[in-house]
């Protein structure tokens, strides 16, 4: 048995990367999970793994930055699996450039994404969380529910060139820390990680020039070598995150030894940002 036995889990993001692994680690430990990703191949794909793993989950593919899409990623999940335990707020690109040559665009996508986006997708799950809280609270019931937020050490200490994602992530410890208080009457527990340097296609060492096209917009992905070293050498246990470990630190919020913490950014670095 594992410690989310029974829980629905929703993880935008979650067809590549950090997401993936988050998925995969709650489904391993019970929790029924509603995968989202741009596309819709790579979402079936982890629910492939999740199901011949012996877990379940569902795939709802979308841009998390569609107006609808928050009620049709939550909506989605309650069809199918009946409750919201756990929201973890993944999905998310960088679009960079210094500040003279940043565009309004630029700096709206990064909002966009890693902002609006999961204050969407939480404003969709409030009515519910509501109802059954008050549900439960009156049958005298202890029931706890959890939220992650992914922000960034960009969002905590700033970072060059990123003026629109920085933002974007710091403001995404805002909104943290003001649904810990919001939802702490309805035992939702609501935190934050930071992530420093993880390896992903986003993130990889290359001296090749990569790009990927993000709703219709092309975005450089990867950094060049020498930034690279030069980022593992800043870092304390002297090499990038995996994405799995990267997932342990947003499971360490969704496992019911964090039922007394709320409100607080767990930097996920290596010693990296502090």
């Amino acid at each position: 048995m594992g410690k989310l036995q029974r829980k629905t889990a929703y993880v935008s993001g979650s067809g590549r990367g950090i997401g993936r692994a988050v998925a995969l680690k709650l489904a391993s430990e019970g929790a029924c999970v509603v995968v989202n990703d741009l596309d819709q191949g790579p979402a079936d794909e982890v629910v492939a793994a999740i199901k011949s793993a012996g877990g379940n989950a569902i795939a709802v593919a979308g841009s998390v930055t569609e107006a609808d899409f928050g009620d049709r990623f939550i909506g989605v999940g309650l069809e199918t699996f009946g409750g919201v335990d756990i929201i973890v707020n993944n999905a998310g690109y960088t679009w960079d450039s210094m500040i003279g040559k940043m565009s309004d665009d630029q700096f709206d996508a990064m909002i966009d994404v890693h902002l609006k986006a999961p204050f969407r997708i939480l404003r969709a799950a409030s009515e519910y969380i509501r109802i059954e809280a008050k549900r439960e609270a009156e049958a005298g019931q202890e029931v706890f529910r959890k939220v992650v937020n992914i922000s960034s050490v960009a969002g905590t200490g700033g970072n060059a060139g990123q003026a629109n994602y920085s933002s974007a992530k710091a403001g995404v410890i805002g909104l943290t820390k003001t649904l810990a208080k919001e939802w702490g009457r309805a035992k939702v527990n609501v935190n934050c990680v930071a992530f420093g340097y993880i390896e992903t296609r986003l993130t990889e060492s290359t001296d090749d020039k990569k790009t990927i096209v993000v709703e219709g917009n092309e975005v450089a992905v990867g950094i060049p070598t020498k930034v690279a070293t030069g980022f593992k050498a800043m870092i304390p246990m002297g090499r990038p995150g995996t994405v799995e470990e990267a997932a342990d630190g947003v499971y360490l919020f969704c496992a019911p030894e964090s039922n007394y913490v709320s409100g607080q950014v767990l930097v996920v670095g290596g010693g990296l940002g502090l």
